[in-house]
């Protein structure tokens, strides 16, 4: 088990937590970290782009000048690719980019992505994360105490609606609950801030 430091809302000392080894103290392995971040963004993509063929263009039917005797170039149809207003030649099509990690493998992406974080000394554990009111101030406040980066991953234990909303106007700055991350968001904040129950659920978890 790993010590990690606590800290309140306003930067204070709050004791230390015991979090798993196996997951908060792996050295990271960066082809599945690669292949899980590979994997999520490939996974937003909808896939519905698309371009005209020279059969689907409207027009095109008639032979643009006769084959032969008019010292042009031969020509059968203004819809070719080389035409203007013509289709495209092996343009994209809609497809589809889903794909699909096993679960050791999503698991092992998510425990190297929180290694590297408590490596590189972007991991904190806050006691909790609490408001009376509906205050973005509040939540600013308290990034700015524990030392966020611009970009911040929130990971809370449970669903509280004021806390959520208080950090919703804030940019750069993410909320999930703790079943619920992944592998990129993680890398992605350049802070990974999580409140003690939310830490010790994740510990408990995926160890």
């Amino acid at each position: 088990m790993a010590n990690f430091k606590v800290v309140t809302m306003t930067g204070a000392d709050a004791g230390e937590i015991e979090l798993a080894d196996s997951v908060f103290a792996i050295e990271p392995n960066e082809a599945v970290l690669h292949a899980a971040v590979r994997a999520f963004l490939l996974n937003q993509r909808q896939g519905t782009q698309s371009t005209l063929t020279r059969t689907e263009v409207s027009g095109g039917g008639k032979k643009p000048w006769r084959q032969k005797g008019t010292g042009r170039a031969r020509q059968g149809s203004t819809r070719a690719p080389q035409w203007t207003h013509g289709g495209v030649a092996l343009g994209p099509k809609p497809r589809k980019y889903r794909t699909d990690l096993n679960k050791k493998v999503r698991r092992l992406a998510l425990c190297s992505a929180l290694s590297a974080k408590a490596q590189e000394q972007q991991l904190v554990i806050v006691d909790a994360v609490t408001t009376d009111a509906y205050k973005t101030k509040t939540m600013v406040n308290m990034l700015s105490a524990v030392g966020a980066g611009k970009k911040a991953l929130v990971v809370l234990d449970a669903i509280d609606e004021k806390v959520l909303k208080s950090f919703a106007n804030i940019p750069g700055v993410k909320t999930a609950q703790f079943n619920t991350i992944n592998a990129y968001d993680v890398l992605n904040a350049d802070t990974f801030i999580a409140t003690k129950a939310a830490a010790a659920k994740i510990s408990e978890v995926y160890a």
